[in-house]
């Protein structure tokens, strides 16, 4: 597909997002955001140890201040949802990190869509990003109107569900704009009682103390013993907010082909995983989502789903890690230790 040098507007974008991959595209004026959701969430310190969230607060909540010149913001979205089947029991991994990493395909389809909206101006000024810059990309989707930002944090779609992953592109072109998506969540509360810890303190409010995607992905060194205790079958993230969402049922299964669950990355193989040495990790996890862990965090999650499967077998793979020169590995093992019957 290609164009011819002219004028820039919405329908022209919205023609090329979609020619370069992206599943849903919204347009929306640049300017300042709300303050309110990221300060709720400082305030209370819900954003853990995640600190990059206050440094860049300024850039956060006004786009201009990120790229000077920002008219307006294309709001992508491509969706990571296959046809459900059954899920793992024990290490399973979240839907979203089951391919390739999601930040290569995104800047591959950010760098696609860059190059025919160049075709079109050659001179283009642009600002693609895809989870690595301060951009609000949910708080920008609802504003352009691909969803609305969910009681559970996650912007929900009318026809993807949640099931979907977001990147923008800041111009300085100035675009007709789409209207906001109304919330549609209503009364419905059913994510906030099916988080294991309930780290969904209240609507729309996710606290990253609590939340065991934070703690399974981002957080480094030990996972405290109240959150190891309700992992359940998670070893990477969690979906279990998603899951039971009433938007999600029935949502239209159009994933990515590059996102597509490799062989073995829905649920993790405990007996490898318990054994991975270093090397083997950067074969088998660098290019995918849960190379996010680093080695020494898969090793603490596969010994604390160790402890959740229950099976005595696994004991000796778990004391070994009692040795562990990671002090996370060490803690984990002590309690995946006395979970399985071992002293």
């Amino acid at each position: 597909m290609s164009y011819v040098a002219g004028e820039m507007d919405s329908a022209f974008v919205k023609e090329a997002a979609r020619a370069a991959g992206f599943h849903k595209v919204g347009i929306a004026r640049a300017g300042p955001l709300d303050p309110a959701p990221l300060d709720r969430v400082l305030s209370t310190g819900a954003d853990a140890d995640m600190v990059w969230l206050g440094a860049s607060r300024a850039e956060r909540l006004d786009p201009r201040r990120l790229f000077p010149g920002a008219r307006s913001v294309v709001a992508l979205a491509v969706s990571y949802l296959e046809q459900p089947g059954a899920e793992p029991k024990v290490a399973r991994v979240a839907r979203y990190a089951r391919g390739r990493d999601y930040h290569a395909v995104l800047k591959h389809r950010l760098k696609d869509l860059l190059r025919r909206l160049r075709e079109r101006d050659p001179d283009l000024r642009a600002h693609a990003s895809a989870d690595v810059a301060p951009v609000m990309e949910k708080a920008w989707a609802a504003r352009a109107g691909l969803g609305w930002v969910g009681k559970n944090g996650c912007l929900i779609t009318t026809d993807l569900g949640s099931w979907v992953l977001l990147a923008t592109i800041l111009l300085e072109h100035e675009l007709e704009p789409d209207a906001p998506h109304p919330e549609r969540c209503g009364a419905c509360e059913a994510c906030l009682h099916a988080c294991p810890t309930r780290a969904i303190t209240e609507p729309g409010l996710v606290d990253a103390r609590r939340c065991l995607s934070f703690h399974t992905i981002e957080r480094r060194g030990p996972i405290p013993e109240e959150v190891a205790e309700r992992l359940g079958p998670w070893a990477f993230g969690c979906d279990d907010c998603q899951t039971v969402c009433p938007w999600n049922q029935g949502a239209a299964a159009r994933c990515d082909p590059e996102l597509r669950a490799r062989a073995g990355q829905s649920g993790l193989d405990l007996d490898a995983l318990l054994a991975l040495t270093f090397e083997e990790y950067r074969l088998r996890f660098w290019g995918t989502a849960l190379a996010r862990a680093r080695y020494e965090g898969l090793l603490r999650n596969a010994v604390l789903a160790a402890g959740h499967a229950g099976e005595p077998r696994l004991l000796g793979a778990v004391r070994a890690h009692l040795a562990s020169p990671f002090e996370g590995v060490r803690a984990a093992a002590r309690w995946a230790v006395a979970r399985l019957g071992g002293e």
